[in-house]
């Protein structure tokens, strides 16, 4: 009886220091995106996508959109085209998913600005809200909002809920964006995906 008791005890000593060692170990934790791989996109396929944008007269399109674990990330091309003046554009700010402009080409001036003056829901609907940066508002103009003037290599941060607004683009700007969606309100898009999207002309919003 004594062997048996012996027995169970070491047996139950071992199953606690297992369990202690598969804990999460605060000093040295773990990859919150377990054996994920690494993505690769070529430039060839970021210039189709700038190809297709002044083809079709397009504005924004989402190249990849990637689950790392706690959030999504995606990755974006946006042609814009000559803008002479304010006011022929709308202030934009997403509720959920914050922004990385690169800018590749072009030059423009930009203004940033969480007081944003006669907010208006986006609808629901719309390709931009569904499938690139999730819910947000359009409005009139930003109240105290900061100026920058863009050009090649600039980077350009834009946390949610923070009004963005081209008021001048000179000729034409294109900019790499990196969207951060750590509510994943956003669908995943592959390179599979891309492909297909690069292969046929591209649907309209309604």
């Amino acid at each position: 009886m004594a062997a048996k008791a012996i027995t169970f005890v070491l047996a139950t000593s071992a199953v606690v220091a297992l369990a202690a060692q598969t804990r999460i170990n605060p000093t040295d934790p773990q990859p919150t995106c377990n054996m994920c791989p690494g993505y690769y996109i070529p430039l060839s396929e970021l210039q189709a996508y700038t190809k297709k944008a002044i083809d079709e007269n397009l504005l924004d399109q989402q190249v990849r959109d990637i689950e790392i674990g706690k959030a999504h990330v995606g990755i974006g091309m946006v042609h814009r085209g000559k803008l002479d003046k304010p006011g022929t554009d709308s202030v934009a700010e997403h509720d959920l998913v914050s922004e990385v402009y690169h800018i590749v080409d072009g030059t423009a001036t930009l203004v940033l600005g969480a007081d944003i003056t006669n907010r208006q829901r986006r609808p629901a609907t719309l390709r931009t809200v569904v499938e690139f940066n999730g819910p947000g508002n359009n409005g009139s103009e930003i109240r105290n909002g900061k100026t920058y003037q863009l050009k090649p290599g600039d980077v350009v941060v834009i946390p949610a809920g923070t009004g963005h607004l081209f008021t001048k683009i000179d000729d034409h700007i294109d900019y790499l964006m990196v969207r951060i969606d750590p509510d994943k309100v956003t669908p995943t898009k592959d390179e599979a995906a891309s492909k297909a999207y690069l292969s046929k002309p591209a649907s309209r919003e309604p």
